[in-house]
Order: structure tokens, then C-alpha cells, then sequence
């Protein structure tokens, strides 16, 4: 008798649950339904727009010199800028609990692709360092997609685990492990700057989802070994540490780059030489409508200019984080922070390279540096962050 209550007792707890569960997901549809948030939509749009003309300012000499036709990176950067901003509009309208069904496969899948990457024969090599894998007439990062793939595994599961994450056992090594084994993969291309974004998203999601400060230490003192060793042991990057101390003792080299982005950035003063006007952008400054388009900003535009694209890259940063914080729950909390953060850090090694302030590296401007794959992907990834804008309260939404 006794048993038959229990079992009874049992199946009207699951029944409960069951119930439970179908009015959580009905009130999520519904939720889903509100409105995105248009400050930071406006944000995106507003920085993706500057961006494409910038970026025609930058690349036209290039494009008539290497392609014979002075508006092609424009136009093609302009129609992944169309189809990024298609794609974000139907991620934002996706309730981003389904996220959470895919968050496996896209680590897992962005895990091949970089093991694709460094198998001889199969990666494409451009300035020494094999990060591209080509399909068709495309070209694209694995790297862009691991960063996806590890913003949505690590929010999905430490969403789940709470208390968990102050364990070595549960919060510490399963993602310590995931991160380790990603920039052994990105090292070997090599991306060091690639590597420096997964593991700083990596971390700061670990951090937002509960872990002890002290493993964050942990964290920054083993990272600052590995540094020691690539520069100081292996060697790798140390020329670029002198070229960063002192570009001028090679400036005809190694040093060039840094050189003519200084000068490039000089030459703007306060209110910039005038859109469209930049001499550094005819063959003088590498890379100038890639990972230094900023610098032919400075010299364009000037610091007036140049201060106004960073605000609005900040104001984009800061609405991203105030999303966060309205989330409806966790794993909406966690899914912000983990694209705003990419976002962040992207933006500001970008200016702190072309300006001098940290050694140069591999990293483009987010919504500015030509990379049609990379916008599409960063585009989407803003998506995300509008669909979970769309389930914030009423009240609290504004």
C-alpha cells in the first residue's frame, strides 16, 4: 500500500513537473514576442553603416591596384553586411532558449574545423599563418566560429550547474580543459590573438557563472607563464615585443607597419585630413582596409573623429552589459555577456594595437575591417543578443 502511494505520489510529482515545464516554455513564447531592444539595434546599425564607408575610404587604392576595380572590397563587404543584417533579424526573432539545443554541435563542429585547419594541404596560408579554410570562392576564419561555439556552450552549461561552479571538479576543469585544448589548436596556425579572445570570453564567462576570484588568478598567473615562454623561450612574437618598444630601429622591416600606422594617425591632428583624403591608404600602410582601417580613421576623420567611433563602440559595449543584467534568466544573462565580451575585447586590442599601446597581432576591427565571413558571423551574434533583449520585462526594458 505503502508503495503504491509513493508511486502515485510519483507520477503526480512528474505530471507536475511536466505541467511546470509547458507553461515555462508558453510564458517563454510569449516573452519572445516583445520588442528588441532599439538602442542597442540602432548601435549596430549605425557602427555597421560607418563602417562600410570607411572601409570604401581605405580599400579603394588596394582594390584598383590588386583587383582593377576600386569598389570591389566594398561590394563585396557590402553584401555580407546585407545578408549579416537578414540573418540578425531572424536570430533576434528566435526564442534563444533553442539555443541552447545547438550549443554541443557548434563547439563541437568549430572544434573540427580547427583541426581541418592544420592539417597540411587542407588550410590556406596568408602572411605566414594558416587560420583560413576556403569552400568555393570563400574564404573564412574557424576561429570566428569557435568563439560562437564557445559563448554558447559554456552559457548553456554553467547556466545549469549554479552552486557547481565554485568546484574545481564541475566549474573549474571541464572548461579549463575545453579552452586548453582550443588555443593548443589556434597556437598551432599560429593565432595568437584568436587565442587571446577564446580564452578572455572563455573566463569571463566562468567568472559571471560563479567561480572563486582565486581561480581567476590562477588563470591570469598561468597565462602570463605560457606568454614567458612563447617570447622569451620559443621566441615566437619576439620580434614583434621590439618592433613595439621601438619601430623605428627597422622601419624599412619588421617595423614598417607600425611606422606608417603612427604616421597615418599623426597626420589626422584633430579633425583629420578629410574623408576619402588619407595618403597612407595608397600602398603605404599594410593591411590598411584590414586590421589597421583604423588608423587611416585617425588620419581621415582625426581625433575628433576617431574619439566618436570609440564612443559609440563603448555606448554599444555598455548596452550590451545592461541587457545582461535584464535578462530573463541566466542563460540569456550569460549569452550577452559572452558576445558583448568577444565584442569588447575585439574592439579595444584592435585600437590598442594600431596605436601602439600592445604589441602588434592578427585582429581586425569589429564592423570595419574587411572580412565579409567575420561580419556576417558578427552580425549574427548581435542577433543573439536582440533576441534576448526581446524576453526582458516590461518594466525593466527602456
Amino acid at each position: 500500500m505503502a508503495q503504491q502511494r509513493r508511486s502515485r505520489e510519483e507520477l503526480a510529482a512528474i505530471a507536475q513537473r511536466k505541467e511546470h515545464a509547458k507553461e515555462m516554455e508558453r510564458l517563454s513564447r510569449e516573452a519572445a514576442k516583445g520588442p528588441v531592444d532599439v538602442p542597442f539595434l540602432l548601435l549596430v546599425l549605425l557602427l555597421m553603416g560607418i563602417g562600410l564607408v570607411m572601409l570604401l575610404s581605405a580599400s579603394f587604392p588596394s582594390a584598383y591596384y590588386e583587383e582593377g576595380n576600386p569598389t570591389k572590397y566594398f561590394m563585396r563587404q557590402s553584401v555580407f553586411a546585407a545578408m549579416g543584417v537578414a540573418g540578425m533579424i531572424i536570430v533576434s526573432r528566435i526564442n534563444y532558449q533553442r539555443f541552447r539545443g545547438v550549443a554541443k554541435l557548434a563547439l563541437f563542429g568549430a572544434v573540427l574545423l580547427l583541426i581541418l585547419v592544420i592539417i597540411p594541404g587542407v588550410g590556406v596560408t596568408h602572411n605566414n599563418a594558416t587560420r583560413w579554410l576556403r569552400i568555393g570562392p570563400l574564404e573564412f576564419q574557424p576561429s570566428e566560429l569557435a568563439k560562437l561555439g564557445v559563448v554558447l556552450y559554456f552559457s548553456d552549461s554553467i547556466s545549469k550547474k549554479k552552486d557547481k561552479m565554485q568546484t574545481l571538479r564541475y566549474g573549474i576543469a571541464p572548461y579549463a580543459v575545453i579552452l586548453l585544448a582550443i588555443a593548443a589548436l589556434m597556437m598551432l596556425e599560429p593565432h595568437l590573438s584568436g587565442t587571446v579572445l577564446i580564452l578572455g570570453t572563455g573566463a569571463a564567462l566562468m567568472l559571471v557563472g560563479g567561480i572563486e576570484w582565486k581561480w581567476v588568478g590562477g588563470v591570469l598567473a598561468a597565462a602570463a607563464a605560457g606568454a614567458y615562454l612563447l617570447i622569451g623561450v620559443v621566441g615566437y612574437g619576439a620580434s614583434r615585443i621590439a618592433m613595439w618598444k621601438d619601430p623605428w630601429i627597422d622601419s624599412l622591416g619588421d617595423g614598417y607597419q607600425m611606422v606608417q600606422s603612427y604616421l597615418a594617425i599623426g597626420s589626422g591632428g584633430l579633425f583629420g585630413v578629410g574623408l576619402g583624403k588619407s595618403r597612407q591608404k595608397y600602398l603605404y600602410l599594410p593591411e590598411e582596409h584590414n586590421d589597421f582601417i583604423f588608423s587611416v580613421v585617425c588620419e581621415e576623420l582625426g581625433l575628433i573623429g576617431a574619439t566618436i567611433i570609440m564612443v559609440l563602440f563603448a555606448l554599444l559595449i555598455l548596452r550590451g552589459y545592461w541587457i545582461a543584467l535584464q535578462a530573463r534568466d541566466r542563460f540569456g544573462s550569460l549569452l550577452v555577456v559572452g558576445v558583448t565580451t568577444l565584442l569588447a575585447m575585439q574592439t579595444f586590442l584592435n585600437i590598442a594595437v594600431v596605436s601602439g599601446l600592445v604589441p602588434a597581432t592578427g585582429i581586425s576591427l569589429p564592423f570595419f575591417s574587411y572580412g565579409g565571413t567575420a561580419l556576417l558571423i558578427q552580425l549574427v551574434e548581435m542577433g543573439i543578443v536582440l533576441s534576448v533583449s526581446r524576453q526582458m520585462k516590461p518594466s525593466r526594458a527602456g
